[in-house]
């Protein structure tokens, strides 16, 4: 069973993020407070679950949190500062946008800039120990989902619906045949080493 918080007498925010390793799209993350007795017995790491099991508790998150917000950073941005800067970054982005100041930030993983001088922890495999961290997973993972979803809809040779920008020997593929987009991370290695992408748009 889940903690429902680390430190229960403080306003305390969940952080995770989605898409880290993928090869395109943007970095999502999510900073959730939830109220202080929160329980639902489907809540775990969003890996965990359901395509639809997620989306059903992206509904009750949203509708029953205290706080939360969705953070995300661009394709060209994680090029830039590097995909581990840019999660952290999705995370405050994230932190920026709650109505209500945490006085205690819990982060899934061992990896964390402080933020506004708040107390912070990190917490390896935080998702599978901490409700808070496992409902900023869930909006995380579904809010970027459907982002990629979107995109689909405009490239969908890349099947970014099926695969959310994930390096599938689909998607692979599709970049061998058409080249890079905008939405892919250019400072990832997208096709095995050794093997060139002939163009580039």
């Amino acid at each position: 069973m889940l903690q429902s918080h680390l430190n229960f007498h403080l306003t305390e925010a969940g952080c995770d993020e989605a898409g880290r390793g993928c090869l395109a799209g943007e970095v999502f993350a999510a900073a959730v407070i939830l109220p202080k007795k929160f329980h639902h017995p489907m809540l775990n790491d969003s890996k965990q679950l359901t395509e639809n099991q997620r989306d059903l508790l992206r509904i009750v998150i949203e509708k029953e949190a205290v706080d939360w917000a969705v953070g995300r950073v661009s394709a060209a941005e994680i090029d830039k500062i590097n995909i581990l800067k840019a999660s952290i970054l999705a995370m405050h982005r994230a932190l920026d946008q709650l109505k209500i100041r945490p006085e205690f930030i819990l982060v899934d993983g061992n990896k964390f800039f402080p933020y506004q001088k708040i107390q912070h922890q990190t917490v390896v495999k935080g998702d599978s120990k901490f409700a808070s961290i496992a409902a900023a997973s869930v909006l995380a993972k579904t809010h970027r989902d459907e982002e990629m979803r979107r995109l689909h809809s405009i490239f969908p040779e890349f099947g970014w619906a099926k695969n959310a920008g994930y390096g599938t020997l689909a998607h692979r593929d599709a970049i061998r045949k058409n080249g890079l987009t905008e939405h892919h991370r250019k400072t990832f290695r997208q096709l095995p080493e050794g093997e060139q992408l002939v163009f580039e748009f």
